[in-house]
């Protein structure tokens, strides 16, 4: 760690090793000369987040999977749409209360803006992460259809408005856009729902957007030889990441500086 003057931030998970937001935040401390550092911190059980938030005298924080909606029950103040989500993944310290927010909300609409029009989603998996696209979508008036292995989860999103199937009881429709929000994929070679079914979905779609970043998974290989448009998670990050950076400093990032930041993502 730095001298006292140096503001402190850290990215809370488990695991979280593979984690990038490090390079892009100090990538856009450093486009804008601002005396900050970000690092990784490994917490290996969800009962010591705010404790560990609080004793690490940190300025701020971003929290990963699989925490994030435990960081919305640890939190002070929950601000803005993260009351909706349930879950959070940017913590603020103002005189030793934790704010908390959900930039992943308005950082997967920014992700999306590219696709242009979209009228009907589908939502492959009921975590913190589809809680906060659910969400998002919802608000912006477009029809949701969440589908999850189980039942488990998915009352959140009938009560959000969204049509919810398990893989039991799904029936094949036609959707603009396919989330793949699970985590196949991320270390393996497994596709979100069986290759077969998946095959027949994206046969009626337009896009297809993977929240994994970092390497083509089994989900976009498909869906790009299926002729779809398709993006990994690399706008999400890059965007919740502005959003988080600009609560993180109080600076409002310019092209420069996101810039900047998404070349940081992109080291290895």
């Amino acid at each position: 760690m730095s001298d006292n003057s140096t503001k402190q931030f850290l990215i809370f998970g488990d695991p979280v090793e593979h984690s990038k937001s490090p390079q892009m935040q100090n990538a856009g401390f450093k486009n804008l000369n601002i005396d900050a550092h970000y690092e990784k911190y490994h917490l290996k059980a969800e009962k010591l987040l705010k404790k560990t938030f609080l004793e690490k005298g940190i300025d701020g924080a971003n929290i990963t999977v699989p925490y994030k909606e435990a960081a919305f029950k640890q939190a002070d103040e929950i601000v803005g749409v993260a009351e909706k989500i349930g879950a959070v993944n940017t913590y603020i310290k103002h005189d030793d209360k934790i704010f908390a927010y959900n930039t992943d909300a308005p950082g997967f609409m920014k992700a999306i803006e590219d696709f242009g029009e979209i009228q009907t989603v589908l939502l492959m998996g009921a975590g913190g992460t589809a809680k906060a696209i659910a969400v998002a979508l919802r608000e912006a008036g477009i029809q949701v259809s969440v589908l999850n292995r189980s039942k488990n989860r998915l009352e959140f999103f009938k009560e959000l408005g969204c049509k919810t199937f398990t893989w039991d009881s799904f029936m094949l429709d036609s959707f603009d856009l396919i989330v793949n929000s699970t985590s196949a994929g991320l270390k393996d070679e497994e596709y979100p729902l069986e290759k077969r079914r998946l095959e027949n979905i994206f046969f009626n779609a337009r896009f297809a957007f993977d929240c994994i970043y970092g390497k083509e998974t089994p989900f976009l290989k498909l869906a790009r030889k299926e002729g779809i448009k398709v993006k990994d998670g690399e706008d999400m990050l890059l965007y919740q990441g502005v959003l988080a950076f600009k609560l993180f400093t109080g600076q409002e990032p310019g092209t420069s500086t996101i810039e900047a930041m998404r070349q940081g993502l992109k080291q290895t």
